[in-house]
């Protein structure tokens, strides 16, 4: 029976994977989700208001540069999981591959967060009203979903491959 240290570094390529598909779908859902569906914020919105269309044009780059960062951490994901794939030594479990998702996704919300609605303060969650409990939300939420995806790798049991040789 392996130790539970050696069977998580037979998993650590399909964890990197889903942590890099995680910030790639963070970043998805944010800019789908806050930036063009509810339109809660853009990208510079905080220090380049959209009261003008220079400053429309502008947030709109930068919208897309932020969507073209979470496309390249996505195809990276998408490349490392091909290579888990086709190794027979790394152990498949959707439990790791969401926990490992759950960890990416949080890992974005939570540095995206602190350093462009804290530190940088380019943007907010929702401007205006409660703006700090709504950025403090979002962090919250990210440090959520990073300890529930720790929680569902550390608690995976441990098995053998499932590859035939």
């Amino acid at each position: 029976m392996e130790a539970k240290s050696e069977t998580l570094n037979r998993r650590a390529p399909l964890i990197t994977a889903g942590i890099f598909l995680g910030v790639g779908i963070g970043g998805f859902i944010d800019g789908i989700l806050l930036h063009q569906i509810l339109q809660w914020h853009h990208m510079l919105s905080n220090i380049r208001p959209l009261n003008n269309t220079a400053n429309i044009d502008l947030n709109m780059v930068w919208d897309g540069l932020f969507h073209a960062l979470d496309w390249v951490f996505t195809v990276i994901g998408v490349v490392l999981l091909w290579r888990a794939g086709g190794r027979d030594d790394v152990p498949w479990s959707s439990q790791t591959f969401f926990g490992s998702i759950l960890i990416g996704t949080g890992l974005f919300d939570f540095v995206e967060g602190l350093i462009d609605h804290q530190i940088l303060g380019i943007h907010h969650v929702k401007p205006g009203p409660n703006e700090l409990a709504w950025d403090l939300g979002f962090l919250v939420f990210g440090a959520l979903l990073i300890v529930i995806g720790w929680i569902m790798i550390k608690k995976e049991p441990v098995v053998k491959s499932l590859r035939s040789n």
